[in-house]
């Protein structure tokens, strides 16, 4: 185990699959993330606006670097339909140095782009 004090996991829930998806693919395609996990079928419970709700949603899970998060964290709120989403960061203790290495490579910007 590395530690990976510069490194994230960034929860974000949409209201559907295919909105999940189009989230995924653009952080995916601006490298702003490595990895995005899409948890279907969630049941989420919250207050909003002074009322107790509940919807289906999917979880998306984020893998990304430090000096991604404001970026993806500005992409997310553009695109995303909820007056508020969701945009959760955790940051993470450790991890398999070659899984670490391959989160950076992902995210860097091949040459030229």
């Amino acid at each position: 185990m590395k530690k990976a004090a510069n490194y994230s996991i960034v929860f974000v829930t949409a209201p559907d699959k295919k909105l999940a998806r189009q989230l995924a693919r653009a952080a995916l395609e601006k490298r702003l993330v490595a990895c995005a996990n899409l948890v279907a079928g969630i049941e989420s419970h919250y207050w909003w606006q002074g009322k107790l709700e509940r919807s289906k949603e999917t979880l998306i899970i984020l893998k990304t670097t430090g000096r991604h998060l404001a970026a993806l964290e500005k992409l997310i709120l553009k695109e995303h339909p909820y007056d508020t989403p969701e945009f959760v960061v955790v940051p993470l203790a450790a991890g398999t140095e070659r899984y670490l290495l391959w989160i950076k490579n992902s995210t860097l910007q091949p040459e030229g782009g």
